[in-house]
């Protein structure tokens, strides 16, 4: 293998010129033998034992170019990689200028690599801490949505449906008189109010009462996720089954024994103003650090290739899917339930992204510049950590870890505690 040449033809762009020597390309093509032989039929042969020289003659003597090729990224590119001393952020791109027997293989090898950064005045920055009085109004809101959490749905039969019911209904859908797929349903319960209908629909239920029969008109909205039927007016035919409120609990000591260890409504309260109190002061604590690192990365001097944004949204996009197929989901029932296209979905995780890589790169050369170090200890502490979380023999964890990304994620978690610690905190004042 021999690196000929390196030339930076763009930002984070590099070209090598590679070349691998005829005995590496005949090594490679006879190993791409070995690996393909077995599926390849020559006649009077059985599969796996007709000679290279016979696959060749028959198929022609580039047959195995493409998979010898293919295996040299190893052999020879990512060591011509390594030798030009480029940190990859993307796979190589091969172009083949010459091949043959006699001379090898010629590559050119374009790379994107790591941007240079640079981040200054990154001690000191000061921020605004969110600052908000627990009040009186804010326990009672608590303790409503307590007795909400609490109360417990009755038929009613004596008056006609209101906002906050919750009504069991038939419906069926027709657009110009013809019925359209997934507008009907029996039996489905609606809570009125919720919003979780198409505009008007909830509203035309109310005043309805329990048996009675009726036909309702809406518009679908312009964006909705049924492209056949967005935009269009539509009649539903009704059938009102029944009509349940939600009866709430008195807000009284018998209440407090119920939702809680307190035996009096006033130990109860003062146990919900305690508990806001201390979840306004994490909200603080997030928002506040929020901010500091939103102020950071705007401190980061960078032209990130395009590709390492799109590697987080990918990664992003990876997550997701994968909480949803843990519910039972898949991407295409939320792209049509959500209303979105793919991209659209991608390009929600875009500014975020963005965000969360130029924050990284900052943080890479904050580790660099103040010499922080991944020692052997803090390895193993992190170790620790994972094999606790999975519950396997910490030794054993260490076969399932990539130490030099672990060792890059202690430094990041340094350098981020570093700005964090030395951030200028003020506290504003209380609304």
């Amino acid at each position: 293998m021999a690196l000929i040449s390196k030339n930076n033809t763009a930002a984070n762009t590099w070209e090598l010129e590679v070349s691998g020597t005829a005995e590496q390309f005949e090594e490679a093509v006879e190993s791409a033998y070995r690996k393909q032989r077995g599926r390849i039929s020559v006649p009077g042969f059985r599969k796996g034992k007709a000679t290279r020289k016979m696959i060749e003659k028959l198929y022609g003597e580039s047959v195995f170019y493409d998979e010898a090729v293919n295996s040299m990224v190893n052999t020879v590119i990512l060591p011509a990689v390594e030798e030009a001393d480029l940190e990859l952020v993307d796979t190589p791109k091969l172009d083949v200028k010459s091949i043959s027997k006699e001379d090898g293989v010629k590559f050119t090898v374009t790379c994107t690599t790591k941007p240079e950064v640079t981040v200054e005045n990154y001690k000191g920055i000061e921020v605004e801490k969110p600052a908000r009085e627990v009040k009186d109004s804010d326990v009672e809101e608590e303790l409503k949505r307590q007795q909400e959490k609490n109360g417990r749905l009755i038929t009613v039969e004596d008056r006609a449906a209101k906002e906050g019911d919750t009504v069991n209904i038939d419906f069926k859908g027709f657009i110009d008189g013809v019925p359209f797929e997934g507008g009907s349903e029996k039996g489905f319960d609606l809570k009125l109010g919720s919003g979780n209908f198409i505009p008007g629909f909830e509203a035309q239920v109310a005043g309805h009462i329990t048996g009675e029969e009726f036909t309702i008109d809406v518009t679908f909205p312009e964006d909705y996720q049924m492209e056949e039927v967005a935009g269009k007016p539509a009649q539903f035919e009704i059938k009102l089954n029944e009509i349940k409120e939600t009866e709430l609990p008195e807000l009284d000591d018998d209440f407090a024994k119920d939702v809680s260890e307190f035996d009096t409504l006033d130990e109860y309260k003062a146990d919900v103003k305690k508990m806001l109190e201390e979840r306004a002061k994490n909200n603080a604590d997030v928002i506040a650090e929020n901010r500091i690192f939103d102020a950071f990365e705007k401190l980061v001097q960078a032209d990130v290739p395009a590709v390492m944004f799109d590697k987080e949204i990918d990664r992003h996009v990876e997550d997701f899917e994968q909480r949803l197929k843990s519910q039972g989901l898949d991407m295409q029932m939320y792209l049509a339930f959500s209303g979105m296209t793919k991209e659209q979905f991608r390009d929600s995780f875009r500014e975020n992204s963005e965000k969360s890589v130029r924050t990284r790169l900052g943080l890479e050369k904050v580790a660099q510049a103040e010499g922080l170090t991944a020692t052997e200890e803090k390895v193993e502490e992190e170790i620790k950590k994972l094999a606790d979380r999975y519950n396997i023999d910490a030794s054993a964890m260490r076969n399932y870890v990539d130490i030099n990304a672990l060792k890059a994620d202690i430094l990041v978690s340094e350098a981020a505690d570093l700005i964090k610690n030395s951030a200028v905190i003020k506290e504003a004042a209380a609304e």
